[in-house]
């Protein structure tokens, strides 16, 4: 009999969800599966005009088993259904849906099965850009400041703008939701059969990092910092939770009606769950003072520092500070850019308009050809667009860009402001203008890592983790220019999923910690970018450009968000 023991993490995308069976012994993968959300890609319930993005439970359901059970089938079937000891879940966030009282969300109840207001509100959507604003503007009559653990500025992307702006828009959503809750809590809670919102066990990395949970406040702010805001939040902060768990703690265990459709056993212990890039550092073995980049879409950027440390230090302008938020017993730092490789994404769209629009309509050739001529031109264009820029000389060039094309979320978040490019000329091509868009984006990682340095947290170096991280050699190499500072990229695939795996082993109890189970199921490093030297006076002057245009940018953007720091900051 084998004495091997397995474990699955569950890594849930913006597109899609992968499960990944890994070996608790050395971190090996045995198998991975990946599931493309069916009614996200057809583009249901999504106005991006309007920056509405929502995803319907049903398509994270379907990707849970299908991408399960295709991992144990892959793996050996029931044979090795037994070994699996337990589950773990990082999603994207923040990434809330309105629920009922038994914890379903009400999409899944009738009558709200096409409502998007019922769906999860996913990270990306900006309709609460005024209630953020309302919100900072609140937090600032109030004499404790109850955004001090997250950077001073609350942002649309996160739990309570979202809450307020759904409840202010749908009456049928404020007649019937009984809780709201996070992607990365319902899951867990799906898979051990709960029943009742109220025992539902709550991430302290979501709740610290977006929903203004702080072990100062003894949970959330109080009730009247929410009803006064607006009365339509009267009542609804006794509708969620005062404690939280981190991820190394059991939710429960797989309950029967899922043991039944995975195949697996009822003693599969289900971990707490967390935000991707949180569970990603894990993955990429993070080490304290050392920046993790997940660099997918967007960024997420996590630091770990001892709490004896930072002596009551608090960062302005990130995404927040939390006890716990990644490894238990030290404080997680988060940041981030809202764009990134989004950035390279909207250039090569807005390059393949002829593509998408007039090739079918050829008379030269058949429809079926036009489609696999599109599908094979547009799969080489960032490849080749970042050798042809590569290629360009390194002198002193016109064109500079500022990435935020999806706002800014640190440092001092900012969903309102716009990207923008200047020194445009006759002479500017497609490579040029990637060049300057691939700046941007390094110059929008180099503002976050001068933020931790300002306020006295240093950077050592950089983890990158990520489809960006592992497939372009030319964006890391910038990157490490413009920083100064080296870049190790993780060897794993799937590093968010793999970290989910360990804080799986550590819940199931086969590691003591988190920190026993990073070092024995860590992959280690396949590459290290270095700093070129000879970049350093052409990138220092281009980021000062940088800094230059974006507060242009933001004097002119008529409601720019004012950071709000008591003088105890």
């Amino acid at each position: 009999m084998s004495t091997a023991n397995y474990v699955i993490g569950v890594d849930y995308g913006t597109d899609s969800v992968r499960s990944v069976l890994v070996d608790t012994a050395n971190g090996k993968e045995i198998s991975a599966s990946v599931f493309l959300y069916p009614r996200w890609q057809k583009g249901l319930y999504c106005k991006p005009a309007i920056n509405q993005f929502r995803q319907h439970p049903l398509d994270y359901i379907e990707g849970l088993e299908h991408t399960i059970k295709a991992c144990i089938e892959k793996a050996g079937g029931a044979a090795i259904a037994p070994l699996v000891k337990g589950i773990s879940v990082d999603t994207t966030g923040s990434s809330p849906v309105a629920v009922d009282a038994t914890g379903t969300p009400l999409a899944l109840t009738p009558g709200f099965e096409e409502n998007p207001n019922a769906m999860f509100v996913l990270w990306k959507d900006h309709t609460a850009v005024k209630e953020a604003a309302e919100i900072n503007e609140h937090a600032t009559q109030f004499k404790t400041n109850y955004l001090k653990y997250v950077g001073g500025i609350y942002s649309s992307e996160w739990f309570w703008a979202k809450l307020l702006r759904t409840l202010r828009v749908d009456q049928s959503i404020r007649s019937n939701a009984q809780s709201w809750v996070e992607h990365c809590d319902w899951v867990p809670f799906l898979l051990c059969g709960g029943k009742d919102v109220a025992k539902m066990k709550r991430s302290r990395c979501a709740a610290g990092h977006k929903a203004l949970w702080a072990e100062e406040f003894n949970g959330l702010p109080p009730e009247d910092f929410f009803s006064s805001l607006d009365p339509l939040l009267a009542g609804f902060r006794d509708k969620l939770f005062t404690d939280t768990d981190t991820s190394d703690v059991a939710a429960g265990t797989l309950c029967a009606e899922w043991a039944g459709k995975l195949g697996l056993s009822t003693d599969v212990v289900i971990g707490v769950g967390a935000f991707d890039a949180h569970m990603g550092a894990v993955g990429g073995q993070i080490e304290p003072y050392y920046l993790s980049k997940v660099m997918g879409t967007s960024t997420c950027d996590i630091l770990v520092a001892p709490n004896e440390d930072l002596h009551g230090k608090l960062i302005g302008g990130i995404c927040g500070q939390v006890n716990g938020s990644v490894i238990p017993g030290m404080a997680g730092l988060e940041a981030g850019q809202s764009a990134f490789g989004d950035v390279y994404a909207w250039f090569k769209n807005l390059i393949s308009w002829p593509l998408n629009h007039l090739l079918t309509e050829s008379a030269l050739i058949d429809e079926a050809t036009a489609l696999a001529l599109k599908e094979e031109v547009e799969a080489k264009i960032i490849a080749n667009l970042s050798k042809q820029a590569e290629a360009l000389d390194d002198e002193d060039y016109a064109e500079l860009a500022v990435d935020w094309l999806n706002g800014r979320r640190t440092p001092d978040a900012n969903q309102e402001l716009k990207g923008a490019i200047t020194g445009l000329g006759l002479g500017t091509d497609a490579p040029r203008f990637f060049r300057a868009l691939a700046a941007a984006t390094c110059f929008g990682a180099k503002a976050i890592v001068d933020r931790f340095k300002e306020q006295g947290v240093p950077v050592k170096g950089i983890i990158g983790i990520g489809g960006v991280a592992k497939k372009s050699a030319y964006i890391m190499q910038m990157m490490a220019d413009v920083l100064e500072m080296p870049i190790r990229i993780h060897r794993f695939e799937h590093t968010c999923a793999l970290g989910a795996a360990m804080f799986a082993a550590v819940a199931a109890g086969i590691y003591p910690n988190v920190e026993a189970a990073m070092e024995a199921m860590g992959t280690g490093f396949e590459k290290e970018y270095k700093p070129n030297v000879k970049k350093q006076k052409l990138y220092r002057k281009h980021y000062e450009q940088y800094l230059g245009l974006g507060r242009y940018l933001e004097k002119y953007n008529k409601k720019e968000l004012k950071p709000y720091y008591h003088e105890q900051l």
